[in-house]
């Protein structure tokens, strides 16, 4: 009787992860734009570049002459190019919605193997992939967002059992693959780890501390050299069963956890995960891009493309409400529950939302990261404030009939919303991208002989159709932390805000030709106070283009 128990429990668990990877593959594809990012022309381009010619560490894109590049996601360039050479934009959008779906599908499995609570796991992971809805695009970090969450799942199994191999090799494979794939968040594979190192490192200290270890190694140490004196002996010996009591005591009370709000767990295995890290610390060898793996971060952190790039900047909670509701969430469950938090993962979220704060491109990782510790917080409320009994009870309601429809109309219904905004959605904004100014410039300039002056939002899009540029979204590239001391980067964040005269850039860079928006401030101050000096050769509703008058 009770294996056939066994049996329909174990059907209706693989029903509902049937049902749940479905509801998150609609949602997950509901939520995957049509309309590209500027980074995806580049993308394809260089992508295209590598097959045909290789690595070279040059920039072959703008006008600019000699510019060195770094090539950091080279990898996700040639898969991408490949995808837009099997079906151009429509296989890109394919890859994208798959993507989506694999990632959608990534934080459940991830945190429904971590926690054991599948119907906590689909809503967190719903929760979720809606948090990181602006984010999913044809870009390299899509792909690592699937790689790190995989991560920190190998980690927590390798630190169960370090003798599980695999676990140890996956993280080493993922710090590969992440190197080439996209060297900018590679570092961040290491900062993963420091929570764990950390909490291992406070619970020795806190050994050493409160359980008094160097006082009684001293007087284990006394009793040998006391051996032959009794009565001296039998004083440090009640000394010593007197510590014993008073660490086996607070062991026991630490073991359930009685007067800590924060749990520290002490696990001697994290001494393999520091050495799987030293060996993933050497993979940043294993690129055709030489040392870019540890110099990237550090020169665009002491650049200033940080300081004017806006997925670059802090975040301001009033304007991502989801992020503050989820922080609230988190802090509700720590102050008013009995949940008990572990150190690491303490850490984890304090530095995630340190990271979050400084830029708001890591509100990411917080979520992602940030998912599993909140399945956790509340798989264990669940446990403390109900009986497994209970809990399977609640399961069943969430697989009859009516439960499924509940929770199909909570997530079909904003799917089907999703989906209707974006079907109609061109692949290519002709508000934002200038398709038609691209076509009349190839017409009629010779494309390899003008300087043009254009801004950094469409560069990318310019480059694409073969016309060299002055910048594009790559903002590394034009910095001097990169390319040995010519700041184009600010020269065009000065000139386009005006704090430089734009006429002073121009001549400058010797620049022939100007493509704006039509809403620019050059271009009203162009036609404002200097016509004479630039002829207007071309516009349309959204871009003008001129030629410079040269004396």
């Amino acid at each position: 009787m009770k294996k056939i128990i066994e049996k329909l429990k174990s059907k209706k668990k693989l029903l509902f992860e049937i049902f749940a990877i479905v509801l998150i593959a609609i949602f997950s594809y509901s939520i995957a734009p049509k309309t590209l990012q500027n980074d995806t022309y580049y993308t394809v381009s260089i992508g295209n570049l590598i097959l045909d010619n290789g690595i070279d560490m040059k920039d072959h894109f703008s006008w600019h002459v000699d510019l060195p590049y770094t090539y950091p996601h080279w990898l996700y360039d040639v898969i991408m190019s490949l995808i837009y050479n099997l079906g151009q934009w429509d296989a890109i959008y394919i890859s994208v919605c798959i993507m989506s779906i694999i990632l959608g599908i990534t934080i459940y499995k991830v945190n429904k193997n971590l926690t054991k609570n599948p119907i906590v796991s689909l809503l967190i992971t719903i929760g979720s992939m809606y948090l990181l809805k602006a984010y999913i695009a044809a870009r390299a970090q899509l792909a690592t967002f699937i790689i790190y969450m995989w991560v920190i799942y190998f980690i927590e199994k390798f630190l169960e059992n370090p003798k599980k191999f695999g676990y140890g090799i996956g993280i080493i494979l993922a710090s590969i693959l992440i190197a080439n794939l996209h060297v900018a968040v590679w570092p961040f594979l290491l900062v993963l780890s420091l929570p764990y190192i950390a909490e291992y490192i406070i619970c020795s200290v806190t050994d050493i501390i409160l359980y008094n270890k160097i006082g009684i190694f001293f007087d284990k140490m006394a009793l040998k050299h006391y051996k032959n004196d009794e009565e001296k002996v039998k004083k440090i010996n009640k000394i010593l069963e007197e510590k014993y009591r008073l660490n086996q005591k607070r062991e026991e009370a630490r073991k359930n956890d009685e007067p800590y709000k924060i749990r520290m767990q002490k696990n001697s295995n994290v001494k393999w995960l520091i050495l799987v890290m030293l060996i993933c610390a050497l993979t940043g060898l294993l690129t055709p891009t030489g040392t870019t793996p540890y110099t990237y971060l550090f020169k665009t952190m002491a650049g200033s493309t940080v300081e004017n790039i806006n997925e670059h900047l802090p975040l301001t909670l009033i304007q991502n409400i989801p992020v503050m509701c989820t922080i609230i969430i988190v802090l509700a469950f720590l102050i008013f529950t009995k949940v008990k938090l572990r150190l690491s993962d303490l850490f984890m979220l304090g530095g995630l939302t340190f990271l979050m704060f400084s830029s708001r491109r890591q509100a990411t990782m917080f979520v992602l990261i940030g998912s599993i510790i909140l399945s956790r917080m509340i798989t264990e409320a669940m446990q403390i404030y109900g009986s497994q009994r209970q809990t399977d009870k609640t399961f069943k309601k969430f697989i009859n009939v009516l439960g499924i429809v509940i929770i199909s109309c909570i997530v079909v219904v904003p799917s089907v919303k999703f989906y209707n905004d974006k079907k109609n959605d061109p692949y290519v904004n002709e508000n934002t991208y200038p398709v038609k100014a691209a076509d009349w410039i190839l017409k009629n300039l010779d494309v390899n002989n003008i300087r043009l002056f254009n801004e950094y939002n469409y560069g990318s899009y310019l480059l694409y159709r073969g016309i060299p540029v002055f910048i594009d979204s790559r903002a590394d590239l034009y910095s001097p932390e990169f390319n040995g001391g010519m700041d184009i980067f600010m020269d065009f964040i000065n000139t386009s805000n005006i704090s430089r005269y734009y006429g002073k850039t121009f001549e400058t860079y010797d620049i022939t030709h100007v493509i704006l928006y039509k809403n620019a401030k050059i271009r009203m101050l162009i036609d404002e106070t200097e016509p004479e000096n630039y002829n207007k050769i071309y516009s349309d509703d959204d871009f003008v283009i001129y030629e410079v008058v040269k004396d």
